[in-house]
């Protein structure tokens, strides 16, 4: 199961180790499965790992330091890669990189995904991101998951106010259209995880709470008004009153 699981972090700055090289991160995970490659082959495999995620084979002997962070990057993910998973949980992979950079990082992801018959497991904060490399999508608040679906249910027919109010500051690039487009601001702070609020997690913060909201933990369901329909709007989401028409006061 640990094979079949990998992990790509978010910051390439702390996740490779400094005193080692290129050579030794990759192949790490060799000496923890050595039924995975033997001895005689690791080396070639390491290099291998540095070809298929856009690097020279012949940096196998460089240290973290003389990369640049997107090249540490893709040293991150030809790691994830070495036991050749089934699942790579991507934690913000590419939040720490230029904008720049992070194109090509997930374009590379996307490659590799296709090329190794690989999921992901992508955690991020971009919207724009997590729908270019998503098939579903998960949306969380306070540690509690308030929406789910494919991404054209999730971006073209959010359900849920707090999926809403997200959408609402994704940045739109035609003038015309940000103009035209419903602003969502929301009042209060976001409550200490440590103590959240009864019922949903998200009423202290929103626009339609009730009573209702604050006795009782909304189910993450089809709404009921979608429960006998087939389309982008059938799908869970977890509000009492997530039929009801989008009103901001």
């Amino acid at each position: 199961m640990r094979r079949n699981i990998q992990m790509v972090f978010q910051d390439p700055y702390t996740s490779l180790n400094p005193r080692m090289t290129v050579g030794d991160i990759i192949g790490e995970p060799y000496e923890i499965h050595p039924e995975v490659a033997p001895k005689g082959s690791r080396r070639q495999r390491v290099k291998d790992l540095l070809d298929v995620v856009g690097l020279n084979p012949e940096y196998i002997n460089r240290y973290p330091h003389q990369f640049s962070g997107g090249q540490r990057q893709r040293i991150g993910i030809a790691r994830g890669l070495a036991l050749r998973p089934e699942v790579i949980v991507a934690d913000e992979p590419v939040s720490a990189l230029d904008v720049s950079v992070q194109a090509q990082v997930i374009n590379l992801l996307e490659k590799l995904q296709e090329e190794f018959d690989l999921s992901y497991v992508f955690i991020a904060h971009d919207l724009s991101i997590v729908r270019h490399i998503s098939d579903r999508v998960g949306v969380m608040y306070l540690g509690r998951i308030v929406e789910t679906g494919t991404d054209e249910e999730i971006y073209d027919h959010p359900t849920h106010p707090y999926t809403q109010a997200l959408l609402s500051a994704v940045p739109v690039p035609d003038p015309e259209a940000r103009e035209h487009r419903e602003r969502i601001i929301l009042s209060g702070d976001v409550p200490s995880p440590a103590n959240p609020p009864s019922g949903c997690r998200f009423r202290t913060r929103c626009w339609k709470a009730r009573e209702r909201c604050a006795l009782e933990v909304p189910a993450l369901a089809v709404p009921a008004a979608f429960r006998y329909e087939e389309g982008p709007a059938a799908h869970d989401s977890a509000c009492h009153f997530a039929e009801e028409k989008r009103v901001v006061p």
